[in-house]
């Protein structure tokens, strides 16, 4: 009886697998409900967070409610930025797509109202307001797609800080893997064809796969690897 696949070890999930909570210190969400009219909030300091690329700025409203939020590029300690529907454009701003004009840079941007923020989070990450179009606005995201979301979906004004993380090189693995093990990210990662038979379902042939790749979407885990429930493999035929 072999041993228990890698990926069967990962989706069963354990210590090894999991993000530790004590590596996010703060949540960076929106606010669930947004704000109606809108807030005044002063920037007060700036967090380091392990399992964040980018740093994070922590907000003093002027109801004396607290708030952690991305950092965009150009904030500074003592900047106000303004919250809520009525809120003005201004650096790290955070108001509805519609309220936002064509050409501007966002991020930390809302799929459906009140989620949170979903794209551009990452450092130096943004998304482009295209145009406005009947009750949707035209969203230009970092992978260069367009994206049509609701007028309420907010976002922050602005692109996120910390663009250049990745310039400096790796000079060495170690540095790598206190990088990667912040946020529990998969690494090394390894190719499935220059393992042995009993760690992965490539293994073992040569180097090759011997086989094609092809796999069910209802595959147990331990052979739910390669091309999941493909439409169709291999090269197009010309003509």
């Amino acid at each position: 009886m072999g041993k228990r696949l890698r990926m069967q070890r990962r989706g069963k999930g354990s210590v090894a697998y999991t993000k530790p909570p004590n590596y996010f210190k703060a949540d960076v969400n929106f606010r669930p409900k947004p704000i109606d009219g809108k807030i005044v909030g002063e920037v007060i300091e700036f967090v380091d967070d392990p399992g964040h690329t980018a740093p994070l700025m922590r907000v003093r409203f002027d109801d004396f409610t607290e708030a952690v939020y991305l950092a965009p590029e150009g904030i500074r300690i003592g900047n106000r930025i303004q919250e809520g529907r009525l809120a003005e454009l201004s650096l790290g701003s955070i108001m509805p797509l519609g309220s936002i004009p064509d050409g501007m840079l966002i991020y930390n941007v809302e799929m459906r109202p009140g989620d949170g923020g979903k794209i551009a989070r990452v450092a130096g990450g943004y998304a482009t307001i295209k145009s406005h179009i009947g009750d949707k606005v035209s969203v230009l995201l970092p992978s260069k797609k367009s994206l049509d979301l609701a007028y309420d979906c907010r976002a922050g004004v602005g692109a996120v800080a910390g663009g250049g993380v990745t310039a400096q090189p790796l000079m060495k693995a170690g540095k790598s893997y206190y990088i990667y093990h912040a946020t529990n990210a998969r690494w090394p990662k390894n190719r499935g064809v220059k393992s042995n038979p009993v760690d992965h379902p490539f293994g073992g042939k040569q180097h090759h796969k011997g086989a094609s790749s092809m796999t069910s979407r209802h595959a147990p885990p331990g052979a739910k690897v390669g091309h999941i429930a493909a439409r169709r493999v291999g090269r197009r035929k010309s003509g």
